[in-house]
């Protein structure tokens, strides 16, 4: 296989994006975004690259002061298992490490994929009380995901929260 190129992604990447995640969100993988949620969103994506097509993408979220939460990885099926999604997730480390974050969260089913790149579930809070309370005030989902709160259990039932100190 050719070489993939993780970059930043752009607006013109944005509905290549979406056609990426949807398949995921029909098997119940990843929560779905609108397309205006991903044009406002695009700064935080990188997407992977095949010969000029867009294969890959995932987002880096800044949580907090030393938290980033890794977001939306997906790959198309005939790339899977190539290393496009580890090309993704380094890419994003690094922008993370770049950042200043010490710490990656993420809400996952692929938990094997994650656990591979030095991620461990976590079952009790992440955060002090002090800065969870401050994490309330935010209006992002992934927000409300990474807190457990009630509001977004039927959208994350089964999901595993993983952590990963950079």
């Amino acid at each position: 296989m050719p070489s993939v190129v993780v970059r930043q992604a752009r607006t013109t990447d944005v509905r290549a994006m979406r056609d990426l995640i949807e398949p995921y969100v029909q098997r119940r993988i990843l929560l779905g975004k609108e397309l205006v949620t991903l044009f406002e969103a695009v700064q935080e994506f990188v997407v992977a690259e095949l010969d000029g097509r867009v294969v890959g993408c995932g987002a880096l979220h800044v949580m907090w002061e030393d938290l980033g939460e890794i977001r939306t990885i997906a790959v198309t099926d005939d790339v899977h298992g190539a290393g496009v999604g580890h090309a993704i997730l380094d890419a994003l480390e690094e922008r993370a490490a770049g950042l200043g974050l010490s710490r990656l969260f993420c809400l996952t089913f692929e938990t094997a994929f994650f656990g591979r790149h030095g991620f461990d579930a976590v079952a009790d809070e992440v955060v002090p009380p002090e800065v969870f309370q401050q994490l309330l005030r935010s209006h992002d989902d992934g927000i409300a995901e990474f807190l457990d709160l009630a509001h977004v259990k039927q959208n994350t039932l089964g999901n595993t929260r993983m952590v990963k100190r950079l």
